[in-house]
């Protein structure tokens, strides 16, 4: 199902404008994992902790990627809006343990004003994500 909402650039001013929960709406960060690029899948509303990533991932060092890193890796996207489907961008997927509570997950089409919405089990079955606490 796609969804569509005035533009909106923040993961809560999308949530917003499509009438969807925080909780409910799922926003994509691009991180470095020791300088490999991934992305991370929380609900619009957390943030992730990094200490508690880097441990998780075994990892020496985990960071946010800057735009201009990766803007390139998404030419069909805007940037800010790329769909939590990171084995399309050849990045592992690491999804918070939060969004599996619901039976539906939404997130950003790549742009700044369609959401995707589908069933969580659709979506792991796809993405194959792995399941971590980030957030």
């Amino acid at each position: 199902m796609t969804i569509s909402h005035s533009t909106a650039f923040t993961a809560q001013d999308i949530a917003a404008s499509a009438n969807i929960s925080g909780k409910e709406l799922a926003k994509t960060v691009i991180i470095k994992i020791d300088g490999r690029f991934a992305m991370v899948v929380l609900p619009a509303s957390y943030r992730i902790d990094f200490d508690v990533l880097r441990q998780c991932l075994g990892a020496d060092k985990v960071e946010l990627a800057a735009e201009h890193e990766f803007e390139k890796m998404f030419p069909e996207c805007d940037i800010g809006a790329m769909p939590p489907f990171g084995p399309l961008y050849g990045m592992e997927t690491y999804i918070s343990e939060r969004l599996r509570e619901d039976q539906e997950i939404a997130f950003n089409a790549g742009s700044h004003t369609e959401l995707m919405k589908m069933a969580f089990h659709d979506f792991e079955q796809l993405v194959k994500p792995k399941v971590i606490a980030i957030c």
